[in-house]
């Protein structure tokens, strides 16, 4: 995997987190914060753990290791509002950090495990939780629509 292809997962993140924060946004307080619905979380909970892991990998990574992001997901469940800046905050920060990302550093090999692999990790895990926040946003009619790889791709391409 190459910096350009990272580049490229990073950009599928954003598009398929910000097709799921818009359907989100407006969501009734009861709705957001309804605990054991998924794995013991609620919408808001599910979408507030996405972002927090984001966050501290992309620190992780960014310091070598030597810093740890926030746990906000220990924190009182956050309103949508805050998430929102939250997650515009975290998005320039990538946008800073993606581009000095090179082909040997993502070939360098931590713990046994190349950071290429931690950084499609990354996008992974954001993949399982946006489907979760999916699934329950389509139960209250709020579809966020497809959100798999080929429709960000195609769209970037021109196509449907």
């Amino acid at each position: 995997m190459n910096a350009e292809d990272v580049r490229a997962l990073f950009g599928y993140d954003r598009w398929a987190t910000e097709r799921v924060l818009a359907v989100a946004d407006g969501l009734d307080a009861t709705v957001w914060s309804n605990a054991d619905v998924v794995g013991g979380r609620s919408i808001g909970s599910i979408l507030v753990h996405q972002f927090g892991a984001a966050t501290r990998w992309r620190i992780s990574l960014e310091s070598q290791g030597d810093k740890e992001g926030p746990e906000p997901e220990d924190e009182p469940l956050i309103e949508f509002a805050e998430l929102r800046r939250r997650w515009e905050a975290e998005w320039a920060a990538v946008d800073a950090w993606v581009p000095t990302l090179s082909d040997g550093y993502l070939a360098y090999v931590h713990g046994g495990v190349p950071i290429w692999q931690m950084v499609v990790h990354m996008v992974n895990h954001g993949t399982q939780h946006r489907s979760e926040a999916a699934m329950l946003l389509t139960a209250e009619g709020r579809s966020p629509g497809e959100l798999d790889l080929i429709n960000y791709a195609e769209g970037l391409a021109g196509g449907s």
